[in-house]
């Protein structure tokens, strides 16, 4: 309770500009919370020996077991192989790319947000403390209400700054680890495609599996 009523006397003596602070403190906190729960689904979802497997496969030549394998995971290592090996429309090396970049897409989903905000936060702070001094100055020279107001429009421009500087820092940690993950998974999307491409290559076979049953973005896992 005792916090609880610190907090507010704080933000109620940054002025008006901790509202728009507060918005983008919020925007920040579902958008990690969000990214937190999505990548460890995808870290739960990885299937690294079945990747091996399907490689196995490839390189024996069957192809049409390898596509099976690959369209039953939520890996998006393995969904990428499978609408590689179950395109038509176009070859291996663009539907490659195609799934590969709906998958990044995916992961990178909220850096932009986050990158944002780490601009954003300490701009909008250094607002309050442009209005913060200005409230400041305005009552120079009333010795009545001076010393109160000078006070308070100070103790505003500080807050405002702090609260802007700490936005930045608590979204620039998430941004960082989410970006580093992303080039992960963009690595491993990157590998995946080459091996495949190199082993069906060493086969000299062509991809005939017939239409796929469903657009990629169908094929997606649902919980999406």
């Amino acid at each position: 309770m005792i916090l609880a009523n610190i907090v507010l006397n704080t933000f109620s003596r940054g002025g008006p500009i901790m509202w728009p602070l507060l918005l983008v403190a919020i925007v920040a906190i579902v958008t990690v919370l969000e990214r937190i729960f999505w990548w460890s689904m995808i870290r739960l979802r990885r299937q690294q020996s079945k990747v091996s497997e399907v490689y196995s496969l490839l390189k024996n030549g069957r192809i049409e077991e390898a596509a099976k394998l690959a369209r039953a995971s939520k890996d998006p290592v393995m969904k990428m192989i499978w609408w590689g090996l179950n395109h038509h429309e176009t070859s291996l090396q663009n539907a490659l790319q195609v799934a590969a970049g709906f998958e990044l897409k995916q992961a990178g989903r909220g850096l932009a947000v986050l990158d944002t905000i780490v601009t954003l936060g300490p701009l909008l702070g250094l607002l309050g403390t442009v209005t913060g001094i200005m409230n400041a100055f305005h009552f120079v020279g009333n010795e009545e209400l001076a010393a109160v107001k000078v006070s308070g429009g100070i103790a505003e421009a500080l807050i405002a700054t702090a609260t802007g500087l700490a936005l930045a820092i608590f979204a620039l940690i998430p941004y960082n680890y989410f970006g580093r993950k992303l080039a992960n998974l963009q690595f491993d999307l990157e590998t995946a495609a080459t091996n495949v491409e190199l082993l069906l290559q060493s086969r000299g076979r062509e991809i005939r599996l017939g239409p796929p049953t469903a657009r990629y973005a169908e094929a997606a896992s649902p919980e999406r």
